[in-house]
């Protein structure tokens, strides 16, 4: 599936060819302090069917507390918005899109979940939750 999307400024665009069926949620610590909230949703990508369009994101490598491995964090360093992961050093590399940032957000429903052990205790409770249409 082709996607595009940007950060919440504008400046960094990007697009790219994931396969819908893989999209991910992760439950990880690192993933919960990272967004600032419960968990993330992720689309994959290989490095061949990812293109950054405009601008030019920041990077720091992290070594990941659950997994033990150094990833590169791809953010924007104006309005600070996560935009990708991937691998740190030689070899292919499988971008890992943060799937807010995509303009088709809405069709990129997970499939899976990781890192469950580390899920909040209220996350599988949120559809019971009243919900308002908009606002609060």
């Amino acid at each position: 599936m082709k996607i595009d999307g940007s950060c919440h400024c504008g400046k960094i665009s990007y697009e790219a060819e994931v396969d819908a069926d893989k999209v991910g949620i992760c439950h990880c610590t690192d993933c919960q302090q990272l967004t600032g909230t419960a968990f993330r949703v992720t689309a994959f990508a290989p490095e061949a069917d990812f293109t950054v369009l405009s601008g030019q994101p920041r990077t720091y490598i992290k070594t990941t507390a659950d997994s033990g491995n150094p990833r590169a964090q791809v953010f924007c360093g104006d309005c600070g918005s996560h935009l990708w992961v991937t691998s740190v050093g030689d070899g292919p590399k499988i971008y890992g899109i943060r799937v807010g940032t995509a303009r088709q957000r809405d069709q990129l429903k997970p499939a899976r979940q990781v890192w469950h052990q580390s899920a909040l205790s209220w996350v599988d409770k949120i559809g019971d939750l009243p919900a308002a249409e908009k606002g609060g």
